[in-house]
């Protein structure tokens, strides 16, 4: 390669690294009208794109950079969130088909970005079909991303929620309790176990749980007002096995079983170590924060960048 073509595709990927995107964009432009053979370009102009909301220009760079180099899963995934919002289902699917065929291959390995971004398509397929009443098949989504994803405990305490939608709150208590031993200071997981219990009737375990909750974090909004009420329940039990009728407050409701899914939360992705980390949640934000997160949170699919290993 020629060193000033080298110099230059240096030069656009680091401005394009550290989001400096009406920088980088000229540089890349050329880049990839001189010398149309570097995916990489063409991907990270697709993601330039796709941050300015041409989604068409950023369909036709992703198409490049996969007729460069076909197994570029960055560019397919890309490609998957641009068809999407184009409302092309139908080229989404085959695409997306394509990303998990070369996943099952043999001696492939999905490179950690790519394994956290599949994890949350899979997810966000699971709440679809959650919000059609196909529990079972939502469940088998969400199972499939924690195959990709064991350690984001986000996604199996989503997979509760599922299970605790569909009635199957054994199973729910079973995915919660798996988060807490894997991360007891979790707090959504937490929360979202008393809610089961109590939807149980077991109100002893769904107080335990909260006020385990107050302990760490006393102004914890959601917990203090679950545990008033039912403390309330609980003293309108006792009452009434003395004799002693009880009027009970029930101006506060349980909200859904557990917390909202974060559907336009910022992607997470995982490395080897099972760590998380957080990139911008502006569409091709390509910076990680510089140390790991470990509290997992859910994500978008808005195209991000990253270079091709």
């Amino acid at each position: 390669m020629d060193k000033e073509i080298a110099k230059q595709i240096e030069l656009g990927r680091e401005l394009y690294k550290n989001g400096e995107f009406e920088k980088a964009e000229p540089i890349l432009r050329k880049l990839a009208e001189e010398n149309p053979s570097f995916a990489d370009v063409m991907n990270m102009l697709g993601v330039i794109y796709y941050n300015r909301g041409q989604v068409d220009r950023a369909q036709e760079q992703f198409e490049k950079a996969l007729r460069i180099n076909p197994r570029y899963t960055e560019a397919a995934l890309n490609l998957v969130v641009a068809y999407n919002d184009l409302g092309k289902y139908g080229e989404s699917r085959k695409i997306f088909s394509m990303v998990m065929t070369f996943s099952k291959e043999p001696r492939q390995v999905i490179e950690p970005f790519a394994r956290g971004k599949l994890a949350n398509m899979h997810a966000q397929l699971g709440r679809v079909y959650a919000d059609l009443g196909n529990y079972d098949e939502a469940a088998a989504q969400y199972q499939k991303a924690l195959d990709l994803c064991p350690t984001f405990l986000d996604l199996r305490t989503q997979l509760a929620q599922i299970f605790h939608e569909a009635g199957r709150t054994d199973e729910a208590i079973t995915e919660l309790k798996k988060v807490k031993e894997a991360r007891p200071d979790y707090v959504p997981a937490t929360l979202a176990l008393g809610i089961t219990y109590f939807a149980k009737g077991d109100n002893t375990a769904a107080r335990r749980e909260w006020e385990s909750i107050l302990e760490k974090e006393p102004d914890h909004l959601s917990a203090r007002m679950y545990l008033r009420m039912v403390n309330q329940i609980l003293a309108q039990q006792e009452a009434a096995a003395r004799g002693m009728p009880l009027e009970v407050d029930t101006s506060s409701h349980l909200p859904p079983p557990h917390p909202p899914d974060d559907d336009e939360l910022t992607l997470m992705i995982g490395d080897d170590e099972g760590h998380r980390f957080l990139r911008e949640s502006t569409p091709g934000g390509d910076k990680a924060k510089d140390k790991p997160e470990s509290e997992e949170i859910e994500g978008s699919t808005a195209p991000k960048g990253k270079k091709q290993s």
